[in-house]
């Protein structure tokens, strides 16, 4: 009786809550992710060394990894943490996954395991790259943050993505950075002089020379049997491991004259690039970061977004960026989804329009939902879960769900006053005697929801954002109709008697 005689104030509470809700939703303190991070039955690094690193590097690598996983599992005394370890090396890259016992027996999560990995093992000079995890092969695995940087020169791009790495450091949050460069082989670089192009030299012929020289010009096909054999004709053996002998090495010009290689080109040591990746013609790298809790991702992306990438393009001018991986995953997922969610609006307002005959009663039916979407957020806060795109998931379904108390409530009054009852008789009445079966309702969907709910297996873990989201909505919005649907429908009645009021005046 109190909320529809302060119905007005009610009606405020209640929108000044959804509010609430939605700003704190936009602040990015709750987090957002794609799918939540199912922890893996193993901790897994991966370390990448430089291109040419000779084997025994790598086995001292890999030797001090598995170390460092046998000194945390030995940290916890007799209750045994790691059931084995698995390790290979693949030309400059290492993996190790530590299989761990089950989740029920040992004392740690995937998670805390593999942090104290990461701090046993420290800092490792001369690594391209390390990467600790613990969600392997799950929906929810791969990098956080992944942001993709285009320009035309190759140089540039590689030092925008470099500082690019450094920005992300600052972030106590962001782990595993990778600038996504990975030198090659080293090289030596020619440029021709301009006294070589005088001579007619060009670059293509140059390097023809050399690899001549160096690699064997073919010279005759020698008979062997039935078989053939291939004749190279190259410099000895101890001139091609000089690079002093690369040097003094004579060309010969198209003009017919001779010139020392010093002579002819800008002589430079570099790196080949492993790999050259192009998007619509220009050359792209992808700079990506793993983000712990994975619900930070969302703030270091607003700061970087709004901070870092500008700075970047003032620096770097013709430098482009765009957000791959989860990032351009998530966008894509919550546009499909919120154009699903709008057409289920527009059917659940037309199926209720029909029986109803009425246009403004299925608003006030479907003023639940909302509400429904703030019970869920708080199921998410108590359960320690952050947004996903499974809760979303549970948000539609649940706005099928929430109206049907609503709809009860409206059906029991509009009954009662086509025998006589006035709207706030009708609407009184309806609550008092449609209380129980509303709230039995509410607690045995509950009540099917709470195994899942507080289920702790890997399994689970899927399904727990969606059933959050209908169990915990379901609860605040059965709560909220209560109040709020009878202060509303009264609310309307305000407006139709203000209405039919002008209205009469105006004929006068």
């Amino acid at each position: 009786h109190k909320t529809i005689r302060w119905r007005y104030l009610t009606m405020a509470t209640g929108i000044t809550i959804i509010l609430i809700t939605i700003g704190y939703i936009k602040s990015e303190r709750m987090g957002f992710e794609l799918f939540p991070k199912i922890e893996s039955d193993y901790a897994k690094v991966t370390a990448v060394l430089p291109f040419g690193t000779a084997f025994e590097k790598a086995q001292q690598v890999e030797k001090k990894l598995i170390q460092a996983a046998q000194e945390v599992s030995s940290q916890n005394g007799d209750k045994k943490l790691v059931e084995g370890i698995f390790s290979s090396i693949q030309d400059n890259t290492i993996e190790i996954r530590a299989y761990l016992t089950p989740p029920d027996v040992r004392p740690l999560p995937t998670a805390d395991v593999t942090r104290r990995w990461r701090e046993q093992v420290g800092v490792i000079p001369g690594l391209e790259y390390i990467k600790f995890e613990s969600d392997a092969g799950g929906p929810g695995s791969g990098a956080a943050l992944s942001v993709e940087l285009r320009h035309q020169k190759m140089d540039l791009l590689e030092r925008a993505s470099a500082d690019m790495a450094e920005a992300l450091k600052f972030y106590p949050s962001a782990k595993d950075i990778d600038d996504g460069f990975s030198p090659g082989k080293q090289q030596i670089d020619f440029k021709i002089k301009p006294e070589a192009q005088s001579l007619g030299l060009e670059a293509r012929e140059v390097a023809r020379q050399v690899r001549h020289a160096f690699y064997g010009a073919e010279a005759l096909w020698q008979q062997r049997g039935r078989n053939e054999v291939k004749v190279l004709v190259r410099f000895p053996r101890q001139e091609r491991i000089s690079e002093y002998s690369l040097e003094e090495m004579v060309l010969q010009t198209p003009k017919g004259t001779e010139i020392l290689l010093r002579d002819a080109v800008y002589i430079s040591r570099g790196r080949s690039y492993t790999d050259i990746n192009r998007r619509n013609g220009q050359r792209i790298v992808t700079v990506t970061s793993d983000v712990t809790p994975r619900s930070q991702a969302g703030q270091i992306l607003n700061s970087i977004k709004a901070e870092t990438l500008p700075e970047l393009q003032r620096k770097y001018p013709g430098l482009a960026y765009s957000f791959e991986g989860h990032q351009a995953e998530q966008k894509e997922s919550m546009q499909s989804l919120f154009r699903g969610l709008l057409m289920a609006m527009i059917v659940i307002y037309a199926m209720l329009a029909v029986p109803l005959n009425s246009y403004i009663q299925p608003l006030i039916i479907m003023v639940a939902i909302p509400f429904g979407i703030v019970g869920a957020v708080i199921g998410h806060l108590i359960m320690g879960y952050s947004l996903s795109i499974l809760s979303m998931f549970g948000v539609v379904a649940l706005s099928g769900v929430v109206v049907n108390d609503s709809l009860i409530l409206i059906d029991f009054a509009n009954r009662r006053r086509r025998t006589g009852m006035t709207p706030l008789e009708a609407i009184q009445a309806s609550g008092l005697h449609r209380f129980r079966p509303i709230i039995l309702t509410t607690l045995t969907t509950f009540g099917g929801l709470a195994p899942m709910i507080f289920e702790t297996s890997r399994q689970a873990r899927f399904l727990i954002p969606m059933a959050l989201s209908l169990g915990f909505g379901v609860v605040f919005a059965t709560l909220i109709t209560l109040i709020l649907v009878p202060s509303f429908y009264i609310i309307i009645e305000d407006i139709k008697r203000l209405l039919i009021k002008n209205g009469n005046e105006l004929k006068v």
